[in-house]
């Protein structure tokens, strides 16, 4: 669009969509396939989620797209890096913020509620029970004292945080790790504290690889034929997976519930491989057919989250049961593959691989329809 304030209108009304569409999925009002209910209390309303930190990124990455890219014609790698510079300094700058409060900002301890039953009632009733952290650190990078969950639990407050983050899958809270399961003996308090690995400073590493994206986009248009197209995705993709792989070395681990910088490269640096093997695949020697059901679900690629990742379809299934909530077409499905491989593994991987081709189909259904949804 010409107009950049009709383009960042745009943009913005664009992102403010998207985030309201991740608070309905993801804020809690839908409780999962399992359960057969609805309903939040807005007290404990989750305000992060995975749409929210698209809708964050989007909108960084477009507001700089509009504004701070200038109209230079692109003839050359030093016309190209002068018109898209000042993007990468937003990118470098964020990233500057992001690690400079990971490592300053100073954790104290801290307090959280939960719930526990007290079966010594004839009807066992729930009481609130403080827990502390101990914690007084800087530059902590383990669950309990990092700056990651500090930020969110100042800014968002405790009750908006996710309950049931991954970490609770680690051999210190879980029997079952690397599955959920029942707290080991003698587990640390932390296990049942909340942590959102959707929040509000690990969004901000989130949202450079939506500037990366940005430069393998620009390259795409610049560039007119597919050598130069694949050099420079390559280039692009090997320096970015080294840098990684550096700051691994330097001490600073893969975390995607932290999205450290080196977690944030080395994704960005192994999507731009996978981009490059398409590619060369795809459009420079033609075997297309092979990958029409991912062409077919990217064309429809919000419907299909809304629907199958926030688990809105299995849900809606689920409520025709026959007699017994458990005896619905869902389980069935999931438990039947189960017995047939021997294995609760197995059998689960199968029945999301069945579910994968399902949905797959339902996009090219649509897409023959003519039926796309998009914001």
């Amino acid at each position: 669009m010409p107009n950049k304030t009709a383009a960042t209108k745009k943009a913005m009304v664009r992102a403010i969509k998207l985030f309201i569409l991740g608070v309905i999925l993801q804020g809690g009002y839908i409780h999962g396939r399992h359960k057969l209910t609805y309903g939040v209390d807005l007290d404990q309303i989750r305000w992060l989620g995975v749409l929210q930190r698209i809708a964050i990124g989007y909108f960084l990455a477009v507001i700089s797209e509009i504004w701070l890219v200038n109209n230079n014609l692109v003839d050359s790698p030093v016309s190209f890096a002068k018109k898209y510079f000042m993007e990468w300094i937003m990118a470098m700058m964020i990233t500057t913020l992001y690690v400079a409060l990971v490592f300053g900002l100073y954790v104290p301890n801290w307090e959280f509620k939960v719930k526990i039953s007290d079966p010594t009632f004839s009807t066992p009733i729930s009481l609130v029970e403080m827990r502390t952290i101990h914690c007084g650190v800087r530059g902590s990078l383990g669950p309990p004292c990092n700056a990651v969950g500090l930020v969110d639990r100042v800014l968002l407050g405790e009750n908006h945080l996710y309950k049931n983050p991954v970490y609770k899958r680690t051999k210190e809270c879980s029997i079952n790790s690397p599955d959920y399961g029942p707290l080991p003996p003698n587990a640390p308090d932390w296990c049942l504290a909340p942590f959102d690995p959707e929040g509000l400073l690990s969004t901000l590493m989130a949202a450079v690889t939506c500037f990366v994206g940005l430069h393998f986009g620009h390259v795409l248009i610049h560039c007119k034929n597919h050598s130069q197209r694949m050099l420079f995705w390559l280039l692009a993709s090997t320096v970015l997976t080294i840098f990684a792989f550096l700051l691994l070395l330097l001490g600073m681990p893969f975390s995607k519930p932290l999205y450290t910088v080196s977690y944030m490269l080395l994704s960005a640096g192994v999507s731009g491989f996978l981009l490059l093997l398409l590619y060369y695949i795809v459009d420079v020697i033609h075997i297309k057919k092979p990958f029409i059901l991912f062409q077919w679900m990217g064309m429809n690629a919000l419907i299909v989250y809304v629907l199958v990742a926030c688990e809105l379809f299995p849900t809606l299934i689920q409520g025709f049961y026959w007699r017994s909530p458990e005896n619905n077409l869902v389980d069935i499905t999931e438990s039947l593959l189960q017995a047939i491989f021997h294995s609760k593994q197995w059998g689960t991987l199968a029945f999301v691989l069945l579910e994968i081709v399902f949905w797959c189909l339902a996009a090219g259904f649509l897409h023959m329809k003519g039926v796309y949804l998009k914001l």
